[in-house]
């Protein structure tokens, strides 16, 4: 037979017993007249002092229950405490202690209690420019700013829910009814987050993608429905800078295909199947091969060539621009090390590349793994990756030229402010962009800046080459105004590494024969 469940509790069963042991010795007593027996015996030994040990006894008892009293009160006190500070783990555990907004694991908890007859619109928030922020100003101030984007979040939807889920993306799930216009509020949330914030006594801006999701429309999965306000918000991003979307079917078909992609490249790039090609530049003077230009080439499949432009922004915005960019240096310097000895490798560099302040090292490791010389190669760096972080580009750049690697700044005119940078900056080349060669016999203008870069180059003691060249009359110009070195379909397509070492060898045969007649 089961005991009944309150009994079961164990202080609540030793309170019984103890609580039926004291109502028996009660009923014997009275049975017996125990208390005047008692007297009787004590009279009877009145020597013994056994009334006075039976005084000191009850005195002890009392005093043994304000002791038990306090001790109690001492332990409730003590559970009330460690109540206290569980409730305050468990606070730290489910919220963001920077800016006191919930974390993402108070999130996973709502989605259990989420219901499908309070209709909510979820909006995704990722703050744009808040790295460049986060160094212009500091740890410090980055932390000062996201504390003023909880507390705009929290003064404009104040019975909304805010979540920060880390770094600088933030949620917020607000109810909705039918008049809601979710667009409408995630444009406001927008202007509130782009306007301007007083960090540390500084003026500073950022942007933000946010993407926004209907629940239960949606999903009838809160989880799901917050994923889809997540893929929303990556559509934004990548579409630029300060956009909102609401959340379509279509797009998780896409981030799919691109995650897809992501992944094919990342085994491209792991099983090398993503290879360096090789543009030769000429002497325009000569007509030698001078060099060449490394350009990534990544072979699918059989007669199946993906190009760069396909390919190199997915791998920066998917973070493996690194070690893309390493693996293809490494393969370029293995074939280029055995080039005759005064040919040059160029290798461009994403805009990325120089804000990692250990590319200089991971450069030089290169260089002395395949043990070729930090002379021949030349690195080509456009405008648009200098003006990102110009301090931080100078020390990198005076790194790799005090290594003896030169460095050419590349698609000279197309940038914010070339001669700004032919000022701030020492370069050991500069590289006229393809539309100036290509448009310059139809467009005076054009040929006229293409003088005046050749010019500025021969001012500044500059080498100067010019891409895109694929016609004879395009090559004459550029002779004719001093233009030192050129490259374009004229003198050669991209081709691997194998179909170089047979062009310069059938570029080395004429001049060998050459000097032996001489001979």
């Amino acid at each position: 037979m089961q005991l009944p469940k309150f009994i079961q509790d164990k202080p609540v069963r030793e309170a019984l017993i103890l609580g039926l042991t004291g109502l028996c010795i009660w009923i014997v007593a009275i049975e017996i007249d125990l208390h005047e027996s008692i007297d009787k015996f004590l009279h009877a030994h009145e020597t013994w002092q056994l009334d006075e040990a039976f005084t000191a006894i009850n005195i002890i008892g009392i005093c043994s229950l304000i002791y038990a009293y306090r001790r109690i009160t001492d332990l409730k006190h003590e559970i009330a405490r460690r109540n206290q500070a569980e409730r305050n783990i468990d606070w730290l555990a489910h919220h963001d202690t920077l800016t006191l907004l919930p974390n993402r694991r108070a999130l996973e908890k709502r989605d259990h209690k989420a219901k499908a007859d309070t209709p909510s619109v979820i909006y995704c928030i990722d703050l744009d420019g808040f790295k460049n922020v986060n160094d212009l100003v500091g740890h410090q101030g980055g932390d000062l700013l996201l504390k003023e984007v909880a507390h705009r979040l929290k003064t404009m939807l104040p019975s909304a829910q805010a979540y920060r889920l880390g770094g600088d993306e933030f949620l917020v799930i607000a109810d909705r009814t039918p008049a809601t216009d979710c667009m409408r509020l995630g444009h406001r949330i927008l202007r509130l987050l782009s306007a301007p914030y007083d960090v540390g006594g500084m003026t500073s801006e950022i942007g933000a993608s946010i993407g926004f999701a209907l629940y239960p429309e949606d999903s009838a999965d809160f989880s799901d429905a917050i994923h889809c306000a997540d893929v929303a918000m990556y559509v934004a991003k990548k579409s630029g800078r300060n956009g909102v979307f609401g959340f379509e079917r279509i797009m998780e078909d896409r981030v799919l295909r691109r995650a897809e992609t992501e992944m094919a490249l990342k085994r491209a790039i792991r099983s090398d199947s993503i290879v360096p090609y090789y543009q030769p530049l000429i002497d325009l003077r000569t007509g030698d091969i001078r060099g060449f230009e490394a350009l990534a080439r990544w072979e699918a499949g059989p007669n199946h060539i993906i190009p760069p432009s396909d390919f190199i922004a997915l791998a920066e915005d998917a973070g493996l621009i690194v070690e893309l960019s390493e693996r293809l240096l490494k393969a370029a310097c293995r074939d280029a090390v055995n080039w005759p000895p005064e040919t040059i490798l160029a290798f461009n560099i994403s805009p990325l590349q120089l804000s990692d302040k250990q590319m200089p090292l991971r450069i030089m490791n290169v260089l002395l793994e395949t043990g070729f010389p930090a002379h021949r190669l030349e690195l080509e760096i456009t405008e648009t990756a200098l003006v990102r972080d110009m301090d931080s580009a100078g020390a990198i750049l005076g790194e790799l030229q005090a290594a003896g690697i030169k460095i050419a700044l590349d698609d000279f005119g197309t940038g914010y402010s070339s001669l700004s940078q032919l000022s701030k900056f020492r370069f050991d080349k500069i590289k006229i962009d393809r539309s100036f060669v290509t448009g310059f016999e139809t467009d005076k203008k054009r040929e006229d800046i293409v003088r005046a870069i050749l010019g500025l180059g021969q001012g500044l003691g500059i080498s100067t080459t010019a891409e895109g060249i694929e016609e004879n009359h395009q090559l004459d110009f550029l002779k004719s105004v001093g233009c030192d070195f050129g490259q374009g379909y004229l003198f050669g397509k991209p081709v691997s590494g194998e179909d170089t070492r047979r062009l310069l060898a059938r570029h080395a045969r004429p001049n060998k024969n050459a000097g032996t007649d001489a001979a």
